[in-house]
């Protein structure tokens, strides 16, 4: 018999998972988040999953709550042997894990046990790490605090944003899936308890987190605008609107300024912080394209201060 497995997951890092498992393994359905309103003009959209999912003919599930009796209800009718989780977005109840026989297997961005959480790309790049991971474990009732399968590593360049990082991790991981299940599976792959000496946690992003506060190191906040690429985005407030930054450099000129003052450095508009200056290489003032910097100066007028 071949092994029945249920998929969850929503956004696209979790779109090479799926596609390599229902090339090899039998997919019954996917579990994903609702569809939620979008843009300017509020608009459903839905879950890259979803959209995955209704190309390759996988049934299809979008509950609001995993927990409720007519979800539960459901899962049981697809009768999975194995549930693979990548971003998924909701916490699996004891109930849900206990269902499929070889458990809850997840794809998790980071390396174990750094990084536990929702955001775990975010924080390694803002803390300066200069690795990142997958770590394929077994849930359980907490917080990515369950036993590892299988962990596999990549350096962290300078220039890494959120974006990239996360494109190359969720390949990473959906090859480091398929490698471990087969062992897994037969009972020859043993999982290894994480500890909690090392432990970090990720929280959800909130819009505020892209702020840009000049007080902090200017090493800080380039680390900050790559981070928060491309949500919730990083930006400060100039003249009455906000002023998004998308890419940033760190320069050590204009010593014994305040921070907050606004400067030019070699034809790029510049902030300084309380260490250094952050140049603004990229940036897209409210209701406008992304521009560079310099092309961003030649309409900034009073942009000295």
């Amino acid at each position: 018999m071949p092994i029945r497995v249920v998929f969850m997951g929503s956004p696209d890092f979790a779109l090479p998972s799926l596609s390599s498992l229902i090339r090899t393994y039998q997919v019954v359905g996917v579990v994903t988040q609702p569809d939620r309103s979008s843009g300017r003009g509020r608009d459903l959209k839905s879950p890259p999953v979803k959209t995955l999912a209704l190309e390759l003919n996988i049934p299809i599930m979008q509950p609001e709550r995993l927990g409720a009796p007519e979800a539960m209800a459901q899962l049981r009718v697809w009768n999975p042997d194995l549930i693979v989780v990548a971003a998924f977005g909701q916490i699996l109840k004891k109930e849900v894990l206990d269902l499929p026989r070889y458990g809850c297997i997840n794809v998790h961005a980071s390396l174990l046990p750094r990084w536990r959480g929702a955001a775990p790309i975010n924080a390694a790049i803002l803390a300066g790490d200069e690795e990142i991971g997958v770590t394929i474990m077994q849930m359980d009732v907490g917080l990515d605090t369950g036993p590892m399968l299988a962990k596999r590593a990549i350096r962290l360049n300078p220039d890494d944003t959120t974006g990239s990082v996360l494109q190359a991790l969720s390949t990473l991981g959906a090859d480091l899936l398929l490698e471990t299940l087969p062992e897994y599976l037969s009972g020859q792959l043993k999982p290894v308890a994480q500890r909690e000496e090392g432990a970090t946690y990720a929280p959800m992003l909130k819009k505020e987190d892209g702020r840009l506060n000049f007080t902090h190191p200017a090493a800080e906040l380039e680390r900050r605008v790559r981070a928060m690429n491309p949500w919730p985005g990083a930006w400060f407030e100039w003249n009455g609107n906000l002023l998004k930054v998308l890419r940033a450099s760190v320069a050590g000129t204009g010593g014994g300024r305040e921070s907050g003052t606004r400067l030019i450095v070699e034809g790029r508009p510049a902030v300084m912080c309380v260490e250094g200056a952050l140049v603004l290489e990229e940036v897209q003032p409210a209701g406008k394209k992304s521009m560079p910097g310099k092309s961003f100066l030649s309409g900034a007028h009073g942009w000295e201060s």
